[in-house]
């Protein structure tokens, strides 16, 4: 059993990632073992949930995984530890659009049987929060609300206000916290800038935020909370559950591209590669010349490449090695930042040149969950493979789609997507390769052919 919590809020902006990265920090400073969990698809939180923990920060997503796979996939990342903070996503009771609950942080606080800590933003109202905060309990019974954060809260007088009003519902405030910028993280286009960007910087403000919450908040009281939290009931997932190799003694060299513009992966998608028999070398486009020795196939997710194209671009060696090895017929999966990569260019900036493909910056930001089914078989995924993705982008590529694509999308639109070609299976659709741990195995045995 581990102790658990889940951190919500009524809105974004409440300062979620603040509480739940500075709770996990300051836990892990007084010599507990954090597991660090982000509700939903999001890769950067979990980037500043790790730099505070030491441990890799996982998501939990019920849109991409199924429901099914929420609580082993918790198990699997909390094994050891001796507490879990998860942080959630949106508003508490926010999900995928038109599907009720499905992949809130309400749900996957009651799939996990875990006490939620609502974090308010206090700046703007007194006797009013304990309505906010009433609703908030009263909504969903199975939702268990065992305390209350107050954020940006002003003065002394504003504290004793905001806590009188709350003793009226009876829920506990385990926190109150001050407005301080050290703990304030840039932003851009997509969300805060990933913790590989900022390195020093990153240090800092978790740092900051650690410090903030160990002042403002009860820590016993919300360890205490933790540990309220009921047997689990499910049995930890495991990357090598019917994933025997595909050959024994052979481990085929899968580069998987890191560094600051690619800072999108989920850590199971490793651990399934590994388990799948492959030998995962990393590499970072921006500075290596060459691909890991021995490369038998190339993984590139999602990131940052337009904020980086100068760089990218001027690396030519590493661009002409990814291209020898894509027009060679070498298994290649990208999601949307290597999509951009394998184009012939990137604003204009010369990229690896394997679709016959132009990207840039656009104007929208395009954004949300789709359900997709494979069209072609490709080296990720056989023809007819179902998938559910997420597309967070504000670049965009034409044409969208090449003569053989790799998506048919079904939701929320109809439309094809994406690039199919020798061994390249290019898209913008990021995917969970837990939900169907096959891509894995198959990408790996193609490797091996």
């Amino acid at each position: 059993m581990v102790a658990r919590l889940v951190i919500a809020a009524p809105s974004s902006g409440s300062g979620k990632t603040t509480v739940a990265t500075g709770l996990m920090a300051a836990f892990a400073a007084s010599g507990l073992a954090v597991s660090p969990h982000k509700v939903g698809p999001d890769y950067i939180d979990p980037g500043y949930h790790s730099l505070a923990t030491g441990r890799p920060g996982r998501n939990l997503d019920a849109y991409l995984c199924g429901t099914e796979l929420v609580a082993p996939l918790f198990a699997h990342g909390a094994a050891g530890c001796d507490v879990a903070v998860v942080e959630g996503v949106m508003g508490m009771y926010d999900g995928a659009a038109g599907a009720g609950e499905l992949a809130s942080t309400a749900q996957t606080a009651k799939l996990l049987k875990a006490p939620v800590v609502l974090v308010v933003d206090a700046s703007s109202q007194s006797r009013s929060v304990a309505a906010l905060v009433h609703g908030f309990v009263s909504f969903d019974p199975e939702v268990r609300v065992g305390g209350v954060i107050l954020n940006k809260v002003a003065t002394d007088r504003h504290e004793g206000l905001l806590r009188e009003a709350l003793e009226e519902v009876g829920v506990p405030v385990l926190g109150v916290l001050r407005r301080q910028a050290a703990v304030a993280t840039p932003s851009r286009h997509l969300g805060l800038v990933p913790v590989a960007e900022r390195t020093a910087e990153a240090v800092a403000s978790v740092a900051a935020m650690g410090e903030l919450v160990r002042q403002g908040c009860d820590l016993a009281g919300l360890l205490a909370l933790a540990r309220s939290a009921p047997p689990l009931g499910a049995g930890a997932w495991s990357a090598g559950e019917g994933m025997a190799p595909e050959a024994a003694g052979v481990r085929p060299v899968v580069a998987v591209a890191g560094g600051p513009a690619f800072t999108f992966s989920y850590a199971e998608h490793v651990e399934l590669l590994t388990a799948a028999g492959a030998e995962v070398a990393a590499f970072d486009p921006l500075r290596d010349e060459e691909l890991p020795e021995g490369t038998s196939g190339i993984v590139i997710g999602g990131g940052f490449p337009e904020v980086y194209a100068p760089e990218l671009s001027a690396n030519e060696a590493l661009r002409k090695a990814v291209g020898e090895f894509a027009r060679s017929g070498g298994p290649v999966a990208a999601e949307c930042a290597g999509l951009l990569y394998l184009a012939r260019s990137l604003d204009g900036r010369p990229m690896c040149g394997v679709l016959d493909a132009e990207a840039r910056m656009g104007e929208r930001l395009t954004l949300g969950y789709r359900e997709a089914v494979a069209v072609a078989d490709s080296a990720l995924a056989a023809t007819g493979t179902r998938m559910r993705g997420h597309e967070f982008h504000r670049t965009v590529i034409e044409p969208g789609a090449g003569p053989v694509p790799a998506w048919g999308m079904h939701r929320p639109e109809r439309r094809v997507e994406g690039f199919v070609q020798r061994g390249v299976h290019a898209s913008y659709l990021h995917t969970h390769w837990a939900a169907e741990p096959g891509v894995a195995r198959r990408f790996v045995a193609g490797c091996l052919r």
